[in-house]
């Protein structure tokens, strides 16, 4: 099946083949005739499926029958993803396949200045993309309306409630015509109850595409766990980078210090590297993904911010220096590789202290990951395993992670902790 059976504009097919893409991927083959229909949808595939172009395809195109009138455009399609990142991909996808339009688009988000997003709103645009703190700063600005959005979609929405913004989607929702007068898509790695619960309140009689068995890794990814202590991982990964000649790497940590730290090792061993987490200004994580996608920097260390939303073509290896500590988070890490139909290979190097953190991914895959232990590397095994430090809270959901978009909402974090704080001093007064 070629992209040209499915109902695509002539501009839309133009702007397909100037990409090099000739065949539509199975998430794309049936979401795009379903959403041409005007159908809400809740889609779920493995990352790196192609989704961003199969719901920006056919916005396009309905949005394009009626272009706005003349005068100040609306905002007519909203499309809400969890982080910077993906809303920069969103963005770049709609640009790219809408340049034989009339359509225009902006993208916003926080941690870079709002007063260019503000005149840009200001001009008009058809679409918007954007991460929901930043999405609601422009609203209390009334630099944004959104009572005339014809379509909704929510990318990577599991993502979006993983990271604690549940409340601020119950905010936009408010402010966007009734689900009867608008089409909404819903795109999720994975269904889990909250994920239908959302889908229950957004959307309306809407058709459910699955292309493969949720929390499944793409085939295409070799898979492969190297027994070995903890402190000889950096070593063992810049001997492998060295002797394997791996030109481009990405490799995930659980902290954004251990991100700093590793970065900084592996540059003192010849090998050049830089972090990206949430930490970094908004322009320091775009300039490290651009020399990454260049070649310029052989080895990106990351933390899950980046296990959504990085989209780098023929990316051929992902590392887990570090387990995450929910076992999901192994799913979207290593689905940055084998993308697009790609080969790709995940490479964990696991420690005594993380063997129960690999039993719960395995569990969740519902297959055992081939163990190989490297020769000068093997484990101690006198070595106890001690506590593994939380990236995530106990129960397997993230903390609230908005300070991440620049928002600024350190006062959510403090109060929380504040609360935490007295709730510890009234037990001890109980105990006393």
């Amino acid at each position: 099946m070629s992209f040209d059976t499915l109902g695509l504009s002539a501009e839309l097919l133009r702007a397909v083949g100037e990409q090099g893409y000739t065949e539509p991927t199975p998430v794309q083959r049936k979401s795009i005739p379903i959403i041409l229909e005007g159908k809400d949808v809740l889609a779920g595939a493995q990352t790196g499926t192609g989704k961003t172009a199969g719901f920006t395809l056919p916005m396009l195109q309905r949005l394009n029958i009626n272009t706005a009138n003349n005068g100040r455009r609306p905002v007519r399609a909203l499309v809400l993803t969890p982080t910077r990142e993906l809303a920069a991909q969103v963005g770049d996808s709609v640009k790219t396949y809408g340049r034989h339009l009339p359509l225009q688009s902006a993208v916003v988000f926080g941690g870079v200045k709002i007063n260019p997003q503000i005149e840009k709103l200001r001009r008009g645009v058809d679409i918007l993309v954007a991460t929901p703190g930043r999405l609601l700063d422009h609203v209390s600005q009334k630099t944004v309306d959104l009572s005339q959005v014809e379509i909704l979609v929510l990318d990577e929405a599991d993502r979006m409630l993983d990271m604690g913004f549940i409340h601020d989607i119950r905010k936009v929702l408010a402010l966007l015509p009734d689900k009867n007068s608008r089409q909404s898509l819903l795109f999720s790695a994975t269904f889990s109850n909250e994920i239908k619960q959302l889908a229950n309140r957004l959307l309306n009689c809407p058709e459910m595409i699955e292309v493969a068995r949720c929390k499944t890794t793409a085939e295409r990814i070799e898979q492969v766990v190297h027994p070995v202590d903890k402190r000889r991982k950096r070593e063992l990964l810049s001997h492998m980078i060295g002797t394997r000649n791996w030109r481009q790497v990405l490799v995930f940590t659980r902290t954004k210090h251990g991100a700093n730290r590793l970065a900084q090792q592996l540059d003192k061993d010849g090998l050049s590297a830089v972090a990206i987490h949430g930490n970094k200004s908004q322009g320091a994580r775009t300039r490290a993904l651009a020399d990454f996608k260049r070649g310029e920097v052989r080895v990106l260390v990351a933390t899950d911010i980046a296990a959504r939303g990085l989209d780098i073509d023929q990316l051929p290896h992902v590392v887990n220096f570090e387990l995450p500590n929910v076992p999901e988070d192994y799913v979207h890490r290593i689905g940055r590789t084998g993308r697009a139909g790609n080969e790709g290979e995940a490479v964990s190097l696991v420690c005594v202290d993380e063997h129960k953190l690999l039993r719960d991914i395995e569990r969740l895959l519902k297959r055992e990951i081939p163990k190989v232990v490297l020769e000068g590397y093997e484990p101690d095994p006198s070595i106890r395993a001690e506590p593994v430090q939380e990236g995530r809270n106990g129960k397997g959901r993230s903390q609230p992670r908005k300070q991440e978009e620049g928002r600024g909402r350190r006062k959510y974090g403090n109060s929380q902790a504040k609360s935490q704080h007295q709730r510890s001093g009234r037990g001890q007064r109980r105990a006393a």
